[in-house]
């Protein structure tokens, strides 16, 4: 805690002449850990100001703090040892500026009314559905002012009693708020996609996000409602569940994870299976170039095709133009069916 009332860390006590002033060394840590513990410094300036170098603060933390307090000059902010994430939270530049650490360093500069939902919510709990590069997804009341910032999604909502709990200065929302914000105001198939991996991390109890839904009445509420009855925890991935929702959307009845035996063993395991016309859609969103892999990705091919199956592949590229993907699929379907 600075002598201006704001928080930053330093990594090691020793390294910072003995004095301890030290706090979470930032590891861009996930839900549920220890925050913001360095204890006051105030009166310990004159050592402070004497010891502390760049390199031994390890976290996010307010430029205008460290400056006030003498650790750092405003000439060694503006260098190149130090990454700027928004207005007056900054990040050592050899800290990788992931989105934990994006959301730990704007809790930094966020009213206490502020509530990290959506997908940062979601990757704060363990469940990765924020990139580093995405925006920082958060919610606050409807009269509480907050300035705008790239890097930053607001959604104006007042939350209810247990639908955020503290962290950091400020909030997460609960898992159940944090699945509302993922389905509202978004497109089908990528609310189903974040919602399938919500439920495969067993997040959330479904009869719980069924109840919610059914009982509120937000705008988008009946496109979530929609997302709730298309999800499955099966799927493994979220271009899986998106191509599984193009395909559903138009008629036809994948059956996530598929097992394929014949009557001897178990040949694979699919993404989306078409038992009647044994035809399987694998989404291929990586190309497998380490020569194990590809022994047996084409042992399991071999296997596929030896119980009487064909594959239809999509990839990643194809996936950004879904009708023509759909028309394949019924293409293919068609001519493998008896």
């Amino acid at each position: 805690m600075s002598g201006s009332g704001g928080e930053w860390e330093v990594c090691q006590g020793d390294r910072a002449g003995g004095v301890g002033v030290w706090g979470r060394c930032g590891q861009g840590g996930g839900f549920g850990e220890g925050r913001w513990t360095a204890p006051p410094i105030a009166d310990r300036l004159h050592t402070v100001r004497t010891n502390i170098r760049p390199t031994d603060i390890c976290g996010v933390f307010r430029g205008s703090d460290a400056v006030a307090d003498g650790a750092l000059t405003a000439e060694q902010l503006r260098g190149p040892q130090f990454r700027r994430l928004y207005r007056d939270a900054y990040l050592p530049a050899g800290m990788p500026p992931t989105h934990e650490r994006r959301c730990e360093a704007l809790a930094l500069v966020l009213p206490p009314e502020a509530v990290i939902t959506g997908r940062s919510a979601a990757t704060l709990r363990g469940i990765q559905l924020a990139r580093a590069i995405d925006p920082v997804e958060i919610v606050v009341p409807l009269e509480t002012r907050v300035a705008r910032r790239s890097g930053v999604d607001v959604r104006r909502s007042d939350l209810t009693a247990g639908e955020s709990t503290p962290w950091s200065r400020i909030g997460v929302a609960s898992p159940l708020r944090t699945t509302l914000d993922l389905l509202l105001d978004r497109s089908l198939p990528e609310a189903v996609a974040d919602l399938d991996a919500v439920l495969r991390a067993g997040l959330i109890d479904p009869r719980a996000l069924q109840r919610m839904v059914t009982e509120r009445s937000d705008r988008g509420i009946v496109a979530a409602r929609r997302a709730v009855e298309l999800a499955d925890p099966r799927a493994e991935s979220r271009p899986e569940s998106r191509l599984r929702v193009y395909l559903v959307l138009d008629g036809l009845e994948p059956v996530p994870q598929f097992v394929v035996s014949d009557w001897r063993e178990v040949a694979a395991r699919v993404d989306l299976g078409f038992p009647r016309q044994r035809l399987a859609v694998e989404y291929d969103g990586e190309w497998h170039g380490e020569w194990r892999q590809i022994s047996a990705d084409r042992e399991r091919l071999n296997r596929l095709q030896a119980a009487g199956w064909d594959v239809l592949f999509v990839t990643a590229r194809q996936l950004r133009d879904p009708s023509t993907v759909v028309a394949q699929v019924r293409t293919a379907l068609t001519a493998r069916t008896p």
